[in-house]
């Protein structure tokens, strides 16, 4: 059977010039903190990759290779040189565990920050951190970055902005102080992202490699895939034919009684659709789907195995029944029209399938 990955706000397959790097990256060997020629030779090409990855981005400051996002959002929540920090409630469950002890910030309905709230927050805060999702991986939202930088600069505050699932299909966005990446949400591999740092003065040193600020020997293989990954990323990062299908599906979702979760959002984006079936459990649609060769989910993979209520609809105010009917469907840069067509297709029989049984 062939099958339809739909999945790709979780992880998205390795590009092929990214394996091709990492192949390279193999052959050299040598610890880049070697003082002998091996290791000067992986110096180089890990210092390429750098420069790479910043040029890709947009980025001119500095870069510190870590061993994906939930690293460096651990590393910027505990070493930065701030007071108060304070984390959007609908964060990542990484950030959120990273940043145990912060100060919450709540949401609007539509999924975007309450901006009010973090204007009160701010005004009690002495030299916060706020960290905010570029793109939400549940729902797809964007948040207003240039707004909350500029409610953030004004409180004399740092934005910590996590991009795992904006980066290399959006322009990372330039109110960001520091901003998390994830390699193997843009077709780089699994076990590689970064921490990008406006300044190394706000960030304590915590470590004797990259520049003293992450301890371990670099991974030069996923950092030479990642460098990859990013300079094949091209705009748009998915094929509009595809996408071009989400419109006229989420029209028959709606015709049908099921919830376009995208009707909410204040601003949704083309790469990540959650959407609920009324008189069928999300658990339930993903083991149908995956019976048909067909590979969705139900929110985070980092939590969807809990069987809890995604923390991020509950901060939404998502009646409990509809939330737990949702599941979400991610494009990435390999999809095709033809999968898209085919998992609308399904969701659509099973859909009636539901309703016929329900009357």
């Amino acid at each position: 059977m062939t099958r339809t990955y739909l999945d790709h706000a979780a992880t998205t397959p390795l590009r092929p010039e990214a394996r091709l790097a990492m192949e390279e990256g193999l052959r050299l060997w040598a610890n880049p903190s070697s003082p002998h020629a091996e290791g000067r030779a992986a110096r180089r090409a890990l210092e390429d990759a750098r420069e790479r990855v910043k040029a890709a981005l947009g980025w001119t400051a500095e870069v510190i290779f870590t061993s994906g996002a939930s690293e460096a959002a651990a590393l910027a929540l505990a070493h930065a040189e701030v007071g108060e920090r304070l984390v959007s409630a609908v964060e990542h469950d990484a950030v959120l565990q990273a940043a145990a002890g912060a100060t919450v910030l709540p949401v609007l309905p539509d999924g975007a920050l309450d901006l009010e709230a973090l204007e009160r927050e701010l005004s009690a805060a002495d030299e916060p951190l706020v960290a905010v999702q570029a793109v939400n991986s549940e729902t797809g939202n964007a948040q207003d970055l240039s707004t909350i930088g500029e409610k953030v600069r004004a409180g004399g505050g740092l934005l910590l902005v996590d991009a795992s699932q904006s980066a290399g299909k959006v322009p990372l966005h330039p109110a960001a102080d520091l901003a998390i990446i994830s390699a193997h949400k843009f077709g780089g591999p699994i076990g590689i992202g970064a921490l990008l740092v406006r300044d190394f003065a706000m960030l304590a040193p915590s470590g004797g490699q990259e520049r003293g600020y992450r301890r371990g020997t670099e991974n030069l293989p996923g950092v030479l895939g990642m460098a990859a990954a990013l300079d094949a990323c091209t705009q748009p990062y998915c094929a509009p034919d595809a996408t071009a299908l989400i419109g006229p599906f989420a029209a028959e979702v709606r015709a049908l009684g099921g919830t376009w979760l995208g009707d909410r959002l204040s601003a949704p984006t083309d790469l990540i659709h959650s959407l609920a079936m009324p008189g069928l459990s999300g658990s339930a649609q993903l083991m149908r789907f995956d019976m048909q060769g067909i590979a969705v989910s139900q929110g985070s993979a980092c939590s969807s195995g809990s069987m809890r209520t995604s923390h991020v609809l509950e901060a939404m105010g998502v009646p409990q029944e509809e939330a737990a009917q949702t599941i979400r469907a991610s494009l990435g840069w390999s999809t095709t029209r033809a999968e898209v067509e085919r998992f609308c297709d399904a969701w659509l029989s099973m859909a009636r399938q539901a309703g016929e049984r329900a009357a």
